[in-house]
C-alpha cells in the first residue's frame, strides 16, 4: 500500500500518481506538514503532480536493497549527513543544560516507548517478534533480572547528578513537540500494521548506533571519550554507554524482523512511508531536547 510520509493517508497499491496529486493539493493550501516534506525529500521547488509523480518513484525506489539498508541510508542522510541534525552536535561535548534537556524531555519518550513495544508484542503473531519486544519492555523500563538497572532508571539518575530532583522530573509535562510525537507514536503503535510501528520506532534506535559511521555518518552519537575522565558524571556514563553499547546490534536485529515480516503487496512501500513520518516526528522531538536544555543555561 502506498502512504502519505507525511500524514499516513493510504492510497492504492503502487498508485503514486494519487500521492503526487494529494501532495500538490496539500502543498497548494500551504500544509507546512506536507511542505515541509517536500522540500526536505524532493524539490523546493513548485512542479506539476506529474513530474511529482516520477520522483516519487525515484524516491521510494529500493534500487534492490533491502528495505532495512533503505531505511538506514535514509536515517543517515537526515540526522547524520554533511549537516548533521542539532542534537548530536550538541551531545558531542555536552554541557550540563544540554543533558538536563535530554532527562526531562526523554523520560516522556521512553515511557511511550515502551507502550509502542506492548502494543507491537500484543499485536504481532510472529514468536521471534513477541520475544524481541518482551526484551525491550524489560530492558528500557523494567530492568527484572538484567545485570544493569533499566535505561530509564538509568536516565533519571543522570539527572539526579546534574542536579536536578527526581520529583521535578517527573513533574515536568513535556514540551509541545514532544507531546506531539507521543500522541503520533501512540496512533502509529495502536493502529497501523504492527510490522510499519516496528520499522517506525526501532529505526530511532539508529540515531545511537556506533557503527553508522561505517555506512557513511558524519559523527557518531557523542565523542566516545566523554565516557572516560570527568567530563560528565559517572551517572551520566552508565546512561550513555548502555545505548552506546546496545543499540548496534538492536536496531539491526529490529530492522532485520521488519525486513523478514514486511513480504506482502505493498507492505515495503507502507514501512517506507510510517517510518519515514517516524523520523519527522523524532527530529522535533530531538529539537526539543534542546529548547528544554535552554531552561537550564546560566
Amino acid at each position: 500500500m502506498t502512504k502519505c510520509p507525511a500524514c499516513l493517508e493510504r492510497f492504492g497499491l503502487g498508485d503514486y500518481s494519487a500521492l503526487a496529486a494529494h501532495l500538490v493539493a496539500q502543498a497548494d493550501a500551504s500544509d507546512s506538514g506536507h511542505v515541509r516534506w517536500l522540500n526536505q525529500n524532493i524539490s523546493r521547488q513548485k512542479m506539476p503532480a506529474r513530474e511529482l509523480e516520477g520522483r516519487l518513484r525515484a524516491f521510494f525506489d529500493l534500487e534492490g536493497k533491502p528495505v532495512s539498508v533503505w531505511i538506514k541510508d535514509r536515517f543517515i542522510q537526515k540526522f547524520y549527513g554533511p549537516t548533521p541534525h542539532p542534537f548530536p552536535v550538541a551531545l558531542q561535548h555536552p554541557s550540563r543544560a544540554t543533558l538536563l534537556g535530554y532527562v526531562v524531555e526523554h523520560q516522556h519518550f521512553l515511557r511511550q516507548w515502551v507502550r509502542s513495544c506492548a502494543f507491537i508484542m500484543a499485536r504481532t503473531d510472529e514468536p521471534a517478534v513477541a520475544r524481541y519486544e518482551l526484551d525491550n519492555l524489560n530492558t528500557e523500563f523494567g530492568g527484572f533480572g538484567t545485570p544493569a538497572p533499566s535505561h530509564y532508571e538509568l536516565l533519571l539518575r543522570m539527572g539526579e547528578s546534574l542536579g536536578l530532583d527526581r520529583a521535578q522530573i517527573l513533574a515536568t509535562p513535556p514540551l509541545p513537540s514532544t507531546a506531539v510525537g507521543i500522541r503520533a507514536w501512540n496512533r502509529i503503535a495502536s493502529e497501523e500494521p504492527w510490522v510499519e510501528a516496528m520499522a517506525a520506532m526501532h529505526s530511532l534506535e539508529l540515531i545511537a548506533n556506533r557503527e553508522l559511521v561505517q555506512h557513511g555518518a558524519t559523527l557518531r552519537y557523542f565523542d566516545p571519550r566523554i565516557l572516560q575522565g570527568t567530563e560528565v558524571t559517572h551517572e551520566t556514563q552508565a546512561f550513555l554507554r548502555e545505548g552506546y553499547e546496545a543499540d548496534v546490534g538492536h536496531s539491526d536485529e529490529a530492522l532485520e524482523l521488519v525486513e523478514q515480516f514486511s513480504t506482502g503487496p505493498g507492505q515495503r512501500e507502507a514501512v517506507q512511508a510510517t517510518f519515514l513520518r517516524s523520523a519527522d516526528l523524532f527530529d522535533d522531538y530531538l529539537v526539543a531536547r534542546l529548547e528544554r536544555g535552554t531552561q537550564f543555561e546560566g
